[in-house]
């Protein structure tokens, strides 16, 4: 049976819960209504003059392409899935849908370059700068023509760009890196620290379809690794800010590093987009701080972004030396400077953004966006691209009783973008200039966008004063406290329809969810229309309240437009084991073929139209191993209302999407022990795909790591690749065995 959401997998991703504000739910805005009234349930938008293709799947043109991105729809959408539903496995391996092949591409360690030694996977392994990353997560295909330039064509030849959000680790240190499983205690030795500040950030990896097989490029010149201390450029209105000054940046105009990308976003103009999630883990921040900064409103913006005065780091970087690498990673003001330019206690305000990539240069450095917002990123999904309208992307804040966001550009979008010479600076056109925006979800199946800015901010609230528009773009989820924001159930990814241009959100659980919060806590909440579902869920003797397996949202924009200041919504699905209460669990009717939990990574296939849906899960992992589906959603308002009666004194309304039958939802794959599947990209075709499996066997002990007979998982040598016993994440490549489509 189901057990609680164990998140104790997760420990390293830190993921915190500041939000104490008083923020409105459901519960108590049951009799709100949105002034325009033509919002009507149920109704279904044009797709005549979408896009298919989301365009944060589709454009990945480049100065040299004269192919010209998809305008039409296209006419290979799938109405119902043609393969056989995949069990559920706790076997360590992947198990895929009969008559499909899935092999190894590319693995941490694996060499970039052709002076990289091959990697022995003993813990002696060195060179991380020039090896792939650890923990495998977003992904984002982007073609190459035969003779090397980029093309939105190409299905044989491409450019993998690929998050290295973190590293399997117990009590500080990543021990399936270090011979001996590393040093748990402080100080850290700098050898460990190096390679594990190596194997954080991104990848940009050449892949290429020789004959059937597929293999990486192992000196192809596109190869690029950025790290946690690469230099990075900051973008958009916080450039240059008092908030970003550091001793490394006295004139806040760069960082170092991105750290903890998870989810990503492909542009219109053909650039990678990566989000920087748990971030704030990374650093510390002493006790006695407080009184060292005055206990001004600085500290207010620490505590919200999970830095309360004393946390320690997650991995004690900051005690390899006194080098400034290290350094670095104290946020604290320890200088005497009025601004920060003599210490690091801005250091933490340079992370937290959406971050652009050319994938195609490798010596261009990457540039923080900074109008997007700063918070816990997961993906970033852009609106359809329409000539003479604005851009939106939409995103999530993957932290319980966090919030939805978008933002919309300046700058209404032109065709004559999609092959720009300079895609960086065709990302500052569209993307430093705009409004930023947080949903509010009301109980009769409509929402608002509220727009964050000076102006927005109720002169009632007092808890941190923002300075100007930039600082409120620094600080977004206190502004989203300011204006009462709809707290959400840990929103993950988020991606566009290809046709509808309906926006999904998944929300992956939330612990917090109680019938009867108790009093006086300030973070657990009552059931709302948006996340309606609180109850016990068991696994084994252990058991967990709230929203224990987690939803798939989605949002209709007014008149479908990107622009809109108010919405429609329902829940696509709901996570439940099918055998679960279909009065308050199973609430999307799942049978042992559909049923999953915890769904994370969210991806539109741009060829068939499918909706794929990744677990990163610990409440069914009794059953199960974490899990991909394939779904063929409708559309917003296709389903029913539903009242649940949580008690005498709880009924919530909610909406729930059109139930799946066998032919619109069914498992395609289940991955090795203690896995989590993410990441999905796919050549345009839609005849191969690429997927993650991140951290294999992390539920290894520390103490085991000499014993390979003690791993949870020893994929994917178990599979056949690589050398030693050690796992690995690792991207895996899906071909269907008749050359078709995937899915089809």
């Amino acid at each position: 049976m189901n057990k609680p959401v164990d998140l104790s997998h997760l420990a390293a991703r830190a993921e915190e819960d500041s939000n104490t504000s008083d923020n409105p739910h459901f519960a108590t805005v049951l009799d709100a209504r949105l002034s325009r009234r033509g919002l009507l349930r149920g109704s279904v938008g044009t797709a005549a003059t979408a896009l298919f293709g989301s365009v944060a799947l589709a454009g990945c043109g480049g100065g040299d392409d004269d192919t010209p991105a998809p305008t039409t729809p296209n006419a290979g959408a799938l109405s119902k899935l043609g393969f056989t539903a995949v069990p559920k496995s706790m076997e360590d391996k992947v198990t895929l849908a009969a008559g499909y092949t899935a092999t190894v591409v590319y693995a941490l360690g694996d060499p970039l370059t052709a002076s990289t030694a091959a990697y022995k996977n003993d813990g002696t392994d060195t060179d991380f700068g020039n090896r792939g990353g650890d923990h495998h997560d977003g992904m984002e295909w982007f073609g190459l023509s035969a003779d090397g330039q980029p093309s939105t064509s190409a299905n044989d030849r491409g450019l993998l760009a690929i998050n290295h959000e973190a590293t399997t680790d117990e009590t500080r240190s990543s021990f399936f890196l270090h011979a001996n499983g590393g040093t748990a205690t402080l100080p850290r030795p700098t050898s460990e620290v190096d390679k594990e500040t190596a194997i954080h950030g991104v990848a940009v990896v050449e892949v290429k379809k020789t004959g059937s097989t597929w293999a990486y490029v192992q000196n192809s010149t596109f190869n690029r690794r950025v790290t946690a201390l690469s230099e990075v450029d900051i973008g958009g209105p916080a450039k240059g800010h008092a908030l970003l000054k550091t001793k490394y940046s006295i004139d806040g105009t760069r960082t170092r590093g991105t750290l903890n990308n998870c989810g990503t976003g492909q542009t219109p103009w053909g650039s990678f987009l990566t989000g920087e999630e748990n971030w704030f883990g990374y650093f510390t921040r002493p006790a006695g701080d407080d009184l060292a900064r005055g206990n001004d409103k600085s500290v207010v913006a620490l505590k919200r972004y999970g830095r309360a005065e004393g946390a320690a780091s997650r991995h004690g970087w900051e005690t390899a030396g006194t080098a400034d690498i290290y350094a670095r990673w104290i946020n604290a003001k320890t200088g005497t400077s009025t601004d920060g330019t003599d210490d690091y206690r801005n250091e933490m305000n340079g992370m937290g953004y959406i971050v652009e990539m050319d994938p195609y240069r490798p010596s261009s450095r990457m540039v923080k966006r900074t109008a997007l917002g700063r918070f816990a990123h997961e993906s970033a999904a852009f609106s359809l691209a329409k000539a003479g309208e604005k851009l939106a992307v939409y995103m999530g804040d993957d932290s319980r009783n966090e919030y939805i966001y978008k933002f919309v550009s300046d700058a209404a979008w032109s065709a004559a973008d999609a092959n720009p010479v300079d895609r960086l600076a065709t990302g500052a056109k569209y993307l430093d200039n705009g409004k930023l925006y947080v949903a509010k979800f009301a109980a009769d199946g409509t929402g608002q966008w509220v727009e964050l800015n000076l102006a927005a901010i109720p002169a009632t609230y007092t808890a941190y004063a923002f300075a100007d528009e930039a600082d409120i773009r620094i600080n977004c989820r206190l502004a989203a406290d300011a204006v009462g924001a709809t707290k959400m159930d840990r929103p993950e990814w988020c991606a566009t329809h290809p046709t509808s241009g309906e926006i999904y959100f998944t929300l992956t659980n939330n612990s917090n969810r109680r019938v009867s919060p108790t009093a006086g806590s300030s973070s657990q909440l009552a059931p709302d229309s948006a996340n309606p579902r609180a109850y016990t869920d068991t696994k084994g003797t252990s058991s967990q309240q709230g929203n224990v397996n987690g939803h798939i949202l989605r949002v209709k924009e007014a008149a479908g437009s990107a622009a809109a200041t108010t919405f429609t919504w329902d829940i696509y699905l709901f996570g439940a084991q099918a055998d679960a209460d279909t009065g308050l669990v199973n609430l999307s009717s799942l049978t042992a073929d559909q049923d999953f939990s915890s769904p994370d990574g969210l991806k539109f296939s741009p060829s068939t139209g499918i909706c794929w849906i990744q677990t990163d899960d610990g409440a069914y992992t009794d059953a199960t191993n974490c899990m991909m589906l394939a779904g063929i959603p409708g559309t917003v308002g296709d389903g029913v209302k539903k009242t649940l009666a949580h008690s005498s004194a709880l009924s919530i309304d909610t909406f729930i999407g059109k139930a799946p039958t066998a032919d619109t939802l069914k498992r395609f794959l289940v991955g090795p022990k203690d896995c989590e599947i993410t990441g999905l990209a796919e050549t345009p075709d839609g005849k191969t795909m690429f997927i993650n499996i991140q951290h294999p066997g992390e539920n290894t002990k520390m103490a085991d790591v000499a014993d390979p007979t003690k791993y949870t998982s020893q994929w994917p040598s178990n599979a056949g690749y690589g050398a030693g016993k050690r796992p690995r994440s690792a991207t895996i490549v899906i071909t269907k065995n008749d050359g078709g489509r995937i899915g089809s």
